[in-house]
């Protein structure tokens, strides 16, 4: 049956025009935005999804600055320490010299408060935007390094956390810590000594004692041949007055008990406030050290009181250079181990936001393969459509032969 009021064959055909046009119109968006989900319309889970990727790329991008940041800051340290460690190793050679009797020690002294002058200098210069892990302004320094994102949706940062280190030579004040020795020789200097023990039946005694004026964190150390112990006055300790003299004397044997130096034997005389008795039972001479830092001073502190200007004092700085030069080498040591999981962490983070880049293309980003092809194929479908609706249009005009 034909009818002028109703037209199904154009109906149809229109409806499969507006298909046509439609799955058009989402190719040609697809092609010039490049997205298959450009937007919550499009897909609003994979949408969703793909925003809050973003959105963790956009901080770690954050993260990689800080990153960056944060090794600039540990390499300016890690070169001075190591600068540090070069010019301590110069006055090494310094102090040797003037344990020669036939040489001009002032001139010695002269060049080795030069090379201090400058160790001061490297210090107070190795800043990174302000910041300085080596003059003991710092303890320790986060370095912003990761966001962790929780199955739940929780989000947490962690950070690389560098420990600063002291390489200061400034805030010490000498103190006559080690008062007597009554088996060999004590160096002139109060705050430090030098003494041999013979092998076999070497003994020596050193008193600790500093008059009852002890300050929380003042640091006494022994070095009997390549090994160091040290005790740190704790404020318990200074609470109990002149008797902190004992406590520090007890807390060194037990440090240096732990060394485990075969031959050593250290004794605390309880008739002698302070007193230690060293004795050598070994095979092999061992040379014994001693160094006083109070709590205000530098890593090299004691750095400032060297003076090779007499014999004594020679002998003595020889005995402290060892200990200085280790605690710069721990300090770049520490510093390049630092850098190096900083360095190993911003490699991390850049592959690991450009696997997150490429999850969010594979989920939104257009095939444009697919979308060129899909493009022609429709276009031929459109105007395939439209001559099918011309078609369809022009069946109410056959009806009009039938009035002829």
């Amino acid at each position: 049956m034909s009818s002028i009021l109703t037209n199904s064959s154009s109906m149809v055909a229109l409806q499969t025009l507006r298909g046509i046009n439609q799955n058009l119109s989402k190719t040609q968006d697809e092609i010039s935005t490049g997205k298959s989900v450009a937007s919550a319309k499009d897909n609003a889970a994979v949408w969703a999804i793909s925003k809050v990727m973003e959105a963790d790329v956009k901080g770690f991008k954050g993260i990689s600055d800080s990153l960056a940041l944060g090794e600039s800051t540990v390499a300016v340290a890690r070169q001075a320490a190591e600068t540090v460690t070069d010019l301590l190793t110069e006055i090494k050679g310094k102090i040797v010299a003037a344990q020669e009797d036939n040489v001009d020690r002032a001139k010695i002294q002269t060049d080795i408060g030069a090379l201090v002058d400058q160790i001061n200098t490297v210090v107070g210069a190795a800043q990174f935007n302000g910041l300085n892990l080596v003059d003991g302004s710092q303890s320790t320094v986060d370095v912003l390094a990761s966001l962790d994102r929780q199955a739940s949706g929780t989000v947490s940062t962690s950070s690389i956390t560098v420990t600063a280190q002291d390489l200061s030579t400034g805030g010490y004040t000498a103190s006559n810590i080690f008062s007597a020795s009554t088996g060999g020789t004590i160096s002139a200097a109060g705050d430090t000594f030098v003494t041999a023990l013979d092998a076999t039946s070497g003994t020596d005694d050193i008193t600790i004692a500093n008059g009852g004026t002890w300050v929380a964190g003042d640091q006494v150390s022994i070095t009997i041949g390549d090994k160091t112990a040290t005790y740190t006055v704790s404020s318990s300790d200074v609470s109990t007055g002149s008797a902190t003299d004992d406590l520090v004397a007890v807390g060194l044997k037990n440090a240096i008990d732990g060394l485990g130096i075969s031959g050593l034997t250290v004794d605390y005389d309880s008739a002698n406030p302070g007193q230690l008795v060293f004795s050598n039972t070994g095979a092999v001479d061992l040379t014994v050290t001693g160094q006083f830092k109070n709590a205000g001073a530098g890593g090299l502190g004691v750095l400032s009181t060297i003076d090779v200007s007499t014999a004594a004092g020679a002998q003595s700085a020889l005995g402290n250079i060892e200990s200085l030069i280790q605690t710069a080498i721990d300090a770049a040591a520490e510093f390049g181990s630092a850098g190096k999981r900083i360095s190993i962490q911003s490699d991390f983070v850049g592959k690991l936001s450009d696997a997150l880049k490429v999850g969010i293309g594979a989920m939104v980003d257009a095939d444009m393969e697919e979308a060129s092809a899909r493009l022609q194929a429709l276009q031929v479908q459109q105007q395939l459509g439209i001559q099918s609706l011309s078609i369809a249009n022009q069946a109410p005009q056959n009806v009009l032969a039938l009035f002829r």
